[in-house]
């Protein structure tokens, strides 16, 4: 999964504890890289997972701030809008995916008990001396290539040899790669004298993953990426790419047709599994917000009534954002339901 961070890297940073949070509660060996946060700080800070009765007591608190919230709405709502299809306040019931996490409390460290997780803090792994290249390769990359594919073979995730323990999942986590922090240029220049090292470490990345039993999330400052052709190529290396536009510090931000929501999501790309085209949603535009407790990523409704105080531009602003939107991901299409985490 790529993951364009937002403009201050709050919300990527969120879904970047969500996931390896999902692998702590499934009990998956963790794998976490970084440049700019130690580790250790980013597994302390993960949300604390709701289970049993927590998490039903939790989602019915927000359901019925969200019922009062649609009820509020519905009087506001024209006739002619009534038949649409509006999406829930609850998850649904009958099938459970994945686990919900309250964002105001950390997870408990006896969670991390029965788990195995490996850490990498660029600054404590290149060693003191000249940077060099390792096939067209910058050293931070080479390092971290080489610590993966290490944790690979030697803790039984590679697909090709047969172990004989128990079968697992590795979770890899890798934040802000393409920044300077990890001695590229991608973000500084137009045009980047090493220009081709990220891809190539995507390249060999994603052949790492294919031949092991391993999932991998990536957050990038794409917003300082100025050569389009390289994002161009990073995206045709990814199998999922998710953007997150955040509101803050944008004239969004105190525009009333987003007074709701936090950002928007844009789906850029999602997988091509035994097919020449990959699944497209009835569910386009999608937006987020922060609730009390959850973060959660709803379709994107117009306001029942635009008033005469929301001005031309930003009716044609909200227009022009869903067609930019890409195709919604598969889940989103399979029920009426918002995704909370």
């Amino acid at each position: 999964v790529f993951t364009e961070e937002d403009k201050y890297g709050l919300y990527s940073n969120l879904l970047f504890k969500y996931f390896l949070a999902e692998g702590v509660v499934c009990g998956h060996d963790l794998f976490v890289a970084s440049a700019k946060e130690h580790p250790d700080n980013i597994l302390k800070e993960l949300p604390a997972p709701l289970l049993d009765d927590a998490h039903r007591s939790e989602l019915g608190e927000e359901a019925t701030a969200a019922k009062s919230e649609d009820f509020q709405d519905a009087m506001k709502i024209a006739w002619r809008y009534q038949n649409l299809p509006k999406m829930g306040a609850n998850p649904p019931t009958s099938t459970k995916f994945g686990h919900y996490y309250d964002v105001s409390k950390t997870m408990s460290p006896d969670l991390f008990k029965s788990i195995k997780w490996h850490g990498f803090y660029l600054p404590e792994e290149l060693p003191l001396q000249p940077k060099k290249k390792v096939c067209n390769m910058n050293n931070a990359y080479a390092r971290l290539l080489q610590s993966i594919q290490r944790i690979i073979y030697q803790e039984g995730f590679d697909g090709c040899d047969p172990q004989k323990k128990q079968k697992n999942i590795l979770r890899i986590g890798l934040q802000s790669l393409g920044s300077m922090l990890w001695g590229d240029d991608i973000c500084s220049s137009e045009t980047p004298e090493d220009s081709h090292s990220f891809t190539k470490f995507l390249y060999v990345l994603r052949g790492l993953l294919r031949k092991s039993l391993s999932a991998c999330i990536i957050t990038v400052p794409a917003h300082l990426i100025q050569n389009k052709a390289i994002m161009e190529r990073v995206t045709n290396l990814s199998d999922v790419v998710v953007g997150l536009e955040s509101f803050i510090g944008s004239e969004k931000e105190t525009n009333p047709l987003y007074k709701d929501y936090h950002g928007l999501v844009h789906v850029h790309q999602i997988p091509r599994l035994n097919s020449l085209i990959c699944d497209v949603s009835d569910t386009k535009d999608l937006a987020f917000r922060l609730k009390r407790k959850l973060f959660t990523i709803e379709r994107l409704h117009l306001p029942p009534d635009l008033s005469d105080t929301v001005s031309r531009t930003s009716k044609q602003d909200l227009a022009d954002s869903a067609k930019l939107l890409s195709s919604g991901c598969g889940a989103m299409a399979m029920g009426k339901n918002h995704l909370d985490f």
